[in-house]
């Protein structure tokens, strides 16, 4: 009986966790609403289409660094199942730094990047005029949204959920009322939304730093500060960063190549395919939130030694994931119509959608699969695992099945290729996972600077 406390304690803080992480998640679309909504209501459309092509320039730009966010929340909690609160603090400020830094480089190198992307993106010259003007209002906003990625994974990390959904909270309500403001009020159009948005990041990181403030001491921080830039330490953080940028990269890079082809073969396909990777999208807002609990129990539990604690947590959560997966998939699948209506009013890509909904089953089951074992894989701060399961996954399962489907214009080919892109990805993790459990309480990637 008391060795089951421990399990069920685990299952209720994951559980927990999972809950809290799914409803931050949720407000990212919900705020995207509303965005949408006073772009589309103004006069001209192009203001809408120039945002949604910054948007484009900007998923690469931003999500390259996701590493921040991902790379913090593991080696904080590593740290937080050591009880080692000098090592938590430090793992925040190490990122930060590379953080601010990295932010800084952005806003010094705007108009390079700015040249090079849009010239890179084709639209009508009134769409890219009010991209380049949501870019120029956004941009200024890259230092706090770096170090937002840095808060939230460290508040991850020490399983914090509630104080990310207060984070998440603040950026997103606040984001939803300056747009209101400065697009409805006072015609701002384009740069107002790229001014709502970099405005809501500012305060976001204000409410976290102030909440950081109330959980760590001057003195502490002045004890741990000088140990910020110890080699050793700061180049396995950069180490593991770079693992997750690489994975970070060939993912996006992937979806991006599944979209362009999807244009090549038809607008009525790209309009299809679009909507059911929006399906996939909203399904990942939930599985995530699994996975960002998954990352912050890992990390303790990985240095307790008790891995069968682990292995159990790990079941359960891979059955809920999948079943979460699963279920938006047979949903769509088994209600097209009705559930696909509310996306769009067009008959001929509502008739697409039906051909082709089924490719959602192996897409999301596989993809649920995978996207926990990112995060069981982040939580053991294992940052070669993903890095190699996803070049794997791009090289030998996507791209040769993709470039057959723009060969012979094949959709179910190009739908193929990502479904083997997601299996792929999950059987190369899922084949790691045993070697993992027998080595959970091995030494953590970053300690605190000091011999221990």
């Amino acid at each position: 009986m008391a060795s089951s406390t421990p399990i069920n304690h685990d299952l209720k803080s994951f559980f927990r966790l999972a809950i809290i992480n799914v409803l931050a998640n949720l407000m990212v679309p919900l705020a995207g609403l509303f965005d949408v909504a006073f772009l589309g209501h103004l006069d001209q459309l192009w203001y809408l289409a120039g945002v949604a092509l910054a948007t484009v320039l900007f998923n690469y730009l931003y999500w390259t660094f996701g590493f921040l966010r991902m790379g913090t929340t593991g080696m904080t909690a590593q740290a937080l199942g050591r009880n080692d609160s000098d090592a938590m603090l430090l793992v925040g400020l190490r990122n930060g730094v590379v953080a601010v830094g990295l932010g800084l480089g952005i806003l010094l190198l705007q108009w390079p990047i700015k040249a090079l992307g849009f010239s890179l993106l084709s639209a009508m010259p009134a769409v890219k005029a009010a991209g380049m003007d949501y870019f120029d209002a956004l941009i200024w906003g890259a230092p706090a949204t770096l170090l937002n990625f840095v808060v939230v994974g460290w508040y991850l990390g020490r399983a914090q959920s509630r104080k990310v959904l207060l984070l998440s909270g603040v950026n997103n309500f606040t984001n939803v009322g300056f747009n209101y403001l400065f697009i409805v009020q006072w015609g701002w159009q384009s740069t107002g939304a790229g001014a709502a948005t970099a405005l809501s990041q500012y305060l976001m990181l204000g409410v976290g730093l102030a909440l950081i403030g109330r959980d760590i001491s001057w003195p502490q921080l002045q004890t741990v500060w000088p140990q910020v830039l110890q080699g050793t330490a700061l180049r396995q953080t950069l180490t593991f960063n770079r693992d997750i940028l690489v994975r970070t990269f060939a993912l996006i890079s992937t979806f991006a190549v599944f979209t362009n082809l999807s244009s090549d073969l038809g607008t009525d396909v790209l309009s299809t395919n679009t909507l059911l990777l929006q399906v996939v999208t909203l399904a990942s807002y939930f599985i995530d939130g699994i996975a960002f609990a998954m990352e912050s129990v890992t990390g303790v539990l990985s240095q307790q030694n008790q891995p069968q604690r682990l292995r159990q947590l790990l079941t359960l959560s891979g059955f809920t994931s999948v079943g979460l997966g699963v279920g938006f998939a047979l949903a769509f699948y088994l209600f097209p119509q009705p559930l696909f209506s509310l996306l769009t009013h067009h008959p001929e890509v509502l008739a697409q959608v039906n051909q082709y909904v089924v490719w959602l089953l192996p897409v999301l089951g596989f993809g649920a699969i995978a996207y926990l074992l990112d995060g069981y894989f982040l939580g053991l701060t294992a940052g070669q695992h993903l890095r190699h399961s996803v070049l794997i996954a791009t090289l030998f399962g996507f791209l040769p099945l993709a470039i057959a489907s723009w060969y012979w214009q094949q959709v179910h080919l190009l739908w193929l290729a990502l479904a083997l892109f997601m299996g792929s990805r999950a059987i190369v993790m899922v084949i790691q996972v045993p070697r993992s459990l027998k080595r959970a309480h091995g030494t953590p990637v970053v300690h605190s600077g000091q011999k221990g």
